[in-house]
C-alpha cells in the first residue's frame, strides 16, 4: 500500500503567533459573509451567541476536506480512508491542547452541547443518579442543561435542585452551597449564560462540589468563544461545547470527560466504531474515545473545527477577551442611556450579552425594527425561560457581540433602539 505523507496523531504543531495588538478591520476582512447588505444597509450581526459567523479559515478547510481527502475513517486501508483518519485524528489532537487536557482520548466528538450534557445524563446519570438523589444546577441555565436531567429525574424518581441567582444575574453562592449534600450525584452549570452574559466563578464552585466528592459538569458553549479553558486547572470532570458558537461549523461540537470516569460509562449509542467485536451473545466496546462515537461522524465538521480553533489561537484568545471586554464596556454604557430601557443581567463579570427589554414594547418588536435597519439581534427567551421568569419577563432582546462586532456597528445598535423608541413613542 502507498505511504501517507501524515503527521503522527500524537504530534500536532504549535499554532502560528497571535497578531500582535487586534486590528478588527483586518479580521473582518476574514469573514465574508459580514460584507453584504442587509435591507439596504450595511449588516451589522449581533447574534453571536445563537451561532457565530465562519471566518474563510473555516471555510476553505471543509472545502479542503471535502475536494482532497472525503473517505470514511478508521477500518479504511485505503489511501483517502487513512488521510481522512489523520485528519479527523489531528483534529482531536488540536482540540486537546485548546482545552488543555490531559489526554486526546478524553475528546469525544458530538453534535453539540446539547448532545454532549445528553451523553452524560443518559450514562453517567443513569448509573449513579437513584430513587431520591439529587442532581443539581442553576437557575441561569439554558434547557439544554434543564432538560436532559428532568428526563434523567423523572426516570429514576431523582430530585433536581435549583441554585438561585440574585437581580444581577448572579448565582448565589451560599445557596448554591447549601444545596449540595450528601444525596448530590452531580452538579451541571454553565460556565457563562448565554441569556444574562453573567461568567460563573467555576473554578470555585468545582471546588466546592469536589470537597464532597461530586462530579461536575460544565457547559462552556457560551465561554470558548471568549476566553481560554483549561479543564485540568478547572479541574471539572465534563466540559461541553458547540463548534458554531465559536466559528466552526454546525453539527459539531465536544465533550471532554476526565479518563477514569469514561472507561466506567456505558455507551451512549450501539453502531459502527463504537464496538471491537459483535456478536449475537455478547458485544465488547472499543476502547476511548470510540466507544461514544458511534457510526459515521463529521469529519468535515472536525476538520472545520480544527480550523476554526486554530483561527482564535492565531487572533489570541487573551486579545479576544480584552477587545470583548471594550466592546461590552462601550455597548453597556451606550444603552443605559436610552431612556425606558432596562438591562436583564448586570453581573459584575460578564462576557459579550446585552440583554434588555423596554418600557411598553414587545422584544420581538424590538427586533423586526432593527433588522430593518440591518442589525441582526435575537428576540425570545433563549431557551432559558426560567431566566425570563426570574426577572418577571416574556421575553428580551439580545445582542451579542463577537470579536468582528465594532464601537460604529454598537452606535448603530444604540440608533436603532432610539428609532424603536420614536415608533412606540
Amino acid at each position: 500500500m502507498t505511504a501517507v505523507a501524515r503527521l503522527p496523531w500524537d504530534h500536532v504543531p504549535a499554532p502560528p503567533a497571535a497578531v500582535p495588538g487586534f486590528d478588527v478591520e483586518r479580521v473582518r476582512a476574514d469573514f465574508p459573509i459580514l460584507k453584504q447588505p442587509a435591507h439596504g444597509h450595511q449588516l451589522v450581526y449581533l447574534d453571536n451567541a445563537a451561532t457565530a459567523q465562519k471566518p474563510k479559515a473555516v471555510l476553505d478547510a471543509i472545502l479542503r476536506y471535502y475536494e482532497h481527502d472525503n473517505a470514511n475513517i478508521h477500518r479504511g486501508v485505503h489511501y483517502l480512508s487513512e488521510r481522512a483518519t489523520q485528519e479527523y485524528e489531528t483534529a482531536r489532537k488540536v482540540v486537546q491542547g485548546f482545552l488543555h487536557a490531559g489526554r486526546a482520548s478524553e475528546i469525544i466528538f458530538v453534535r453539540s452541547t446539547t448532545e454532549a450534557i445528553n451523553l452524560v445524563a443518559q450514562t453517567y446519570g443513569r448509573v449513579h443518579v437513584g430513587r431520591g438523589d439529587e442532581v443539581l444546577i442553576t437557575a441561569m441555565e439554558h434547557h439544554s442543561n434543564i432538560v436532559p436531567w428532568q428526563l434523567l429525574c423523572e426516570e429514576k424518581e431523582a430530585k433536581l435542585r435549583v441554585a438561585p441567582i440574585n437581580d444581577e444575574g448572579e448565582l448565589i453562592l451560599e445557596e448554591f452551597e447549601a444545596l449540595l449534600g450528601s444525596r448530590t450525584k452531580i452538579v451541571a452549570f454553565s460556565h457563562v449564560s448565554n441569556a444574562l452574559g453573567t461568567v460563573n466563578p467555576v473554578a470555585q464552585l468545582i471546588r466546592r462540589a469536589h470537597a464532597r466528592n461530586i462530579p461536575v459538569l460544565v457547559d462552556g458553549a457560551q465561554a470558548v468563544p471568549h476566553m481560554a479553558v483549561n479543564v485540568e486547572d478547572l479541574d471539572c470532570d465534563f466540559y461541553a461545547f458547540s463548534g458554531h458558537k465559536m466559528y466552526g461549523p454546525t453539527g459539531i461540537g465536544v465533550l471532554y470527560g476526565k479518563t477514569a470516569l469514561l472507561d466506567r460509562m456505558p455507551p451512549y449509542q450501539g453502531g459502527g466504531d463504537m464496538i471491537s467485536s459483535v456478536s449475537f451473545e455478547k458485544t465488547i466496546y472499543n476502547k476511548l474515545p470510540h466507544k461514544f462515537e458511534a457510526g459515521t461522524p463529521d469529519m468535515a465538521g472536525a476538520v472545520g473545527l480544527r480550523a476554526a480553533i486554530e483561527y482564535v489561537q492565531r487572533l489570541g484568545l487573551d486579545a479576544i477577551a480584552a477587545y470583548e471586554h471594550e466592546l461590552l464596556s462601550y455597548a453597556t454604557e451606550k444603552v443605559a442611556e436610552i431612556p425606558e430601557l432596562r438591562l436583564i443581567g448586570t453581573a459584575s463579570q460578564k462576557a459579550a450579552v446585552l440583554s434588555f427589554v423596554m418600557n411598553g414594547v414587545h422584544p420581538h418588536d424590538i427586533g423586526t425594527i432593527l433588522d430593518q435597519e440591518g442589525i441582526a439581534v435575537r428576540t425570545g427567551h433563549h431557551c432559558a425561560q426560567p431566566v425570563m421568569q426570574r426577572f418577571g419577563v416574556d421575553a428580551t432582546a439580545r445582542a451579542s457581540i463577537a470579536f468582528y462586532n465594532t464601537k460604529e456597528e454598537i452606535d448603530r445598535l444604540a440608533a436603532g433602539i432610539e428609532k424603536v423608541r420614536e415608533v412606540f413613542g
